[in-house]
């Protein structure tokens, strides 16, 4: 008999609306291979829901503060129900920027330098030279993210951006050229690497999850040597944070004139979107991975570690 499935979505961070639609397409994928399954839309008496439910396991399908950096996988932990994706410990320091940057970094993962700054004192003055980007410290999606290059109008309190919602934000220096990513399943990095090409802007929340406003390219047109090492970094940094079950790591290529060649780890993704737009199912597809096999694996996964 297959094991009864909660799947939990939505919640209340920044990246609700997005949870939902990856929760209800992992729901209807489990529902079809014969899994019982209830899905879950995560409020604060999630833990009461769950200790009334007893699932067997419980497919995490929130992206976000409170959903992906640690404090759902507690409760689970407390519940003893297993769950799909990684544990506490590195879903709570993948999701802070600045330490999984330390981290992967001491793991021989080239990350750009940064620093961390009072929100108030990016209106004082330029943190680091133009171009740079301004990042909540720990927000998933790009919510959030700014970019300021030379001749831009400087910050202001008024003007939408991280400052506005957190007392410390993110700066660091601005990487040119490619966007590039890959997955890690299980223990391996996946043979497809994707190249994201933004139509406008930069690969920002709305390039993400608006159908036609970016370009997925799979494989990635980059030389061998770069697609190789981006699936070398990939799974260095899934191990070195001590991910489970999948991940996805983003990375920049600067392939531009003029450029230094370098290729660094923006961040690793802990809980990657399910959506119809995702990359992580996209890549699984271009192994042979069905989305019903991927969802199934990821609940077999988790089950195993009961």
């Amino acid at each position: 008999m297959k094991p009864h499935v909660a799947v939990i979505k939505g919640g209340w961070s920044a990246e609700r609306d997005v949870s939902l639609v990856s929760g209800s397409a992992a729901a209807r994928a489990l529902a079809a291979r014969g899994y019982r399954v209830t899905e879950i839309d995560a409020g604060h008496d999630l833990a009461q829901k769950l200790a009334e439910l007893k699932p067997d396991v419980a497919f995490n399908a929130l992206h976000g503060r409170w959903g992906e950096d640690g404090c759902v996988q507690g409760i689970l932990e407390v519940l003893e129900i297993p769950y799909t994706h990684s544990g506490v410990m590195a879903s709570a320091v993948a999701m802070n920027k600045p330490m999984a940057k330390r981290v992967c970094a001491a793991a021989g993962v080239p990350v750009t330098e940064d620093r961390v700054v009072a929100s108030e004192d990016l209106f004082k003055a330029d943190p680091l030279p133009r171009p740079y980007v301004v990042k909540p410290v720990d927000e998933g999606s790009s919510v959030g993210v700014v970019i300021l290059h030379p001749g831009d109008n400087t910050f202001s309190p008024d003007v939408e951006g991280p400052w506005q919602q957190n007392t410390e934000v993110m700066v660091e220096r601005y990487i040119a050229g490619r966007e590039l990513t890959c997955a890690v399943i299980g223990d391996r990095a996946t043979t497809g690497v994707t190249e994201l090409r933004p139509k406008r802007g930069f690969y920002d929340y709305e390039a993400k999850y608006s159908e036609g406003l970016t370009e997925h390219l799979i494989p990635a047109p980059v030389d061998p040597e770069i697609y190789e090492r981006v699936r070398h970094l990939a799974l260095s940094a899934h191990r070195a944070l001590g991910c489970r079950g999948v991940s996805r790591a983003d990375f920049r290529f600067d392939d531009t004139s003029g450029g230094a060649g370098e290729l660094i780890l923006l961040e690793v993704n802990t809980q990657p979107g399910m959506t119809p737009l995702s990359l992580v199912p996209e890549m699984a597809a271009y192994e042979g991975i069905s989305f019903e096999d991927l969802v199934v694996w990821m609940v077999e996964d988790a089950s195993c570690r009961r």
